[in-house]
């Protein structure tokens, strides 16, 4: 499970590389699972050609020197193939007659777990008296994980002027993530940790598992491709021909792992090239931020497609009013429209069976669909189907039935009605759960209308955080069902508070 940013805020999105197949996600209950049968991921057309045509003018790095011993520090996670990164480099130089140490150390990592291999080269065995690298002296850090090269026992191997860094940028999240989709990766204090390690010219930051993922179709190889690169960067004593022959040897997708070595060694020369190569295949932009007039702008004109133009005017008007409230009382301050803005927006949009069928069918899926895969495709979608859902006879949740492709004719049609919604004929409204979603709406309207009626300067920041609290509301179903009463639960106590702090200052 991975997170996603996207325009609406952070998504999740399963990485079809590591996901171990045991599609135990499908016993959840959101409705966007779809089972692609027939897919392999897509990758560059015709890579071979590709690869020959840019290899063929790609120079040769300078040789670098061995004249003393020369530690390498690889650092990733367990299952991604740290261990196997210092054992190509041990069989190559191996191959060359140099000396090398591997030291491997995981502690009781499992899978995703903080793994390092300590690697020492040197002309002469006699030169090597220690296998793990000692206090600042790596020379070369290949940071596979920026989470593990940046906690202590790593950095303690970095010295400013002595060690060179190559950075992947990807963060593999930890298995709170599944639990808590907000926590903070800290993406910034690990880099500015990396950077006072080593010296920010020393050190270099590339995405390499999205560009492996883009050109090769599978972020395993990542690691390799950084290889490639610390190579291409001359950071490597050992040639390329032993490097590759290393790769063979280890039998284990050579062709592929070759390829991501390659695609490593031109990201090296040409960054640009090989991103120009990849952007097509991006499936997701990073998302702009915007002001406050353009973030209203873009919620109203999806809630226009959501639902229709009075719906969109009704969610425009509404955070103007609260933004002219605001200007008014606490002159300087917008914290409370644009959590406004956010926050009306998310109850607003909120995905029932119009939407789902909308955002199925309006072009944007089926696209994704085939820039992310290719194949002779075959969809199934999961879905515990309104008015028809069966219940399991444990647990007394709904039941997921899977659905084959002909859904898309159903939810084109679905799609088409959605202007029923909440309407005497919109048959799916009269669920529970579609009237608590429409009631959400109006009382959060007359919570924002209460804050900003009262809102003052010693209470701006209670009511930010009161506005600010749907973006607890998560999930669907019961899943829904239950964070909706955990957040009314803490705005009814947040709320007492703020009337609380109206009183006082009146008194005083």
């Amino acid at each position: 499970m991975q997170p996603l940013e996207t325009e609406f805020g952070r998504k999740r999105r399963i990485d079809q590389g590591s996901c171990n197949k045991d599609f135990s996600c499908l016993k959840g209950f959101c409705p966007s699972f779809v089972t692609v049968h027939g897919a392999v991921p897509r990758k560059l057309q015709d890579p071979a050609k590709i690869e020959r045509d840019v290899l063929r003018s790609l120079p040769l790095p300078p040789a670098q020197s061995l004249d003393r011993p020369y530690g390498i520090l690889i650092a990733g996670i367990g299952g991604s193939g740290v261990i196997t990164l210092g054992a190509l480099v041990g069989m190559a130089a191996h191959m060359e007659g140099k000396a090398c140490t591997v030291l491997d150390v995981t502690g009781l990592s499992q899978k995703n777990g903080a793994v390092t291999s300590h690697v020492r080269l040197a002309q002469r065995p006699e030169d090597l008296h220690a296998v793990r690298i000692a206090a600042g002296g790596a020379n070369l850090v290949l940071a596979c994980d920026m989470v593990v090269a940046a906690a202590p026992p790593s950095l303690q191997r970095m010295e400013t002027g002595a060690t060179r860094a190559i950075v992947n940028t990807h963060v593999a999240p930890t298995a709170q993530f599944v639990l808590d989709q907000e926590m903070d990766f800290e993406l910034a204090s690990l880099q500015r940790a990396l950077r006072a390690a080593v010296g920010s010219n020393a050190i270099e930051f590339i995405d390499a598992t999205a560009l492996t993922t883009v050109l090769s179709g599978d972020a395993a190889a990542s690691n390799v491709f950084m290889l490639g690169y610390a190579f291409q960067k001359g950071l490597l004593p050992l040639g390329l021909a032993a490097l590759e022959r290393a790769i063979k040897l280890n039998g284990i997708a050579p062709d592929a792992n070759l390829r991501a070595f390659a695609w490593g060694r031109l990201a090296a020369h040409d960054s640009s090239r090989v991103e120009a190569l990849a952007r097509p295949l991006v499936l997701e932009p990073t998302p702009a931020v915007l002001d406050m007039v353009a973030l209203v702008e873009r919620q109203a004109a999806f809630l226009t497609d959501y639902q229709d133009v009075a719906y969109a005017r009704r969610y425009r008007e509404f955070v103007q009013q609260i933004a002219a409230h605001e200007k008014a009382r606490v002159p300087g301050r917008s914290e409370l429209a644009e959590a406004a803005a956010r926050n009306l927006f998310k109850l607003m949009a909120y995905k029932d069976e119009y939407e789902v069928a909308r955002l199925y069918t309006n072009g944007e899926f089926l696209e994704k669909l085939h820039r992310q895969f290719e194949g002779d495709l075959r969809l199934e979608f999961h879905l515990a189907a309104p008015l028809i859902v069966a219940r399991d006879r444990v647990t007394g949740l709904p039941r997921k039935r899977a659905y084959g492709a002909w859904m898309l004719k159903l939810f084109k049609l679905i799609a088409r009605l959605r202007r029923l919604r909440g309407t005497p004929f919109d048959v799916f409204g009269y669920t529970a759960e579609r009237r608590r979603e429409r009631e959400l709406i109006t009382e959060y309207e007359g919570v924002l209308r209460e804050l900003a009626g009262n809102l003052d300067r010693e209470n701006h920041a209670l009511a930010v955080e009161i506005a600010s609290l749907p973006e607890e509301i998560k999930g669907f179903g019961y899943i829904k069902a239950c964070n909706i009463e955990k957040t009314k639960a803490r705005e009814g106590e947040l709320l007492a508070l703020f009337r609380g702090a109206g009183h006082t200052a009146a008194a005083a």
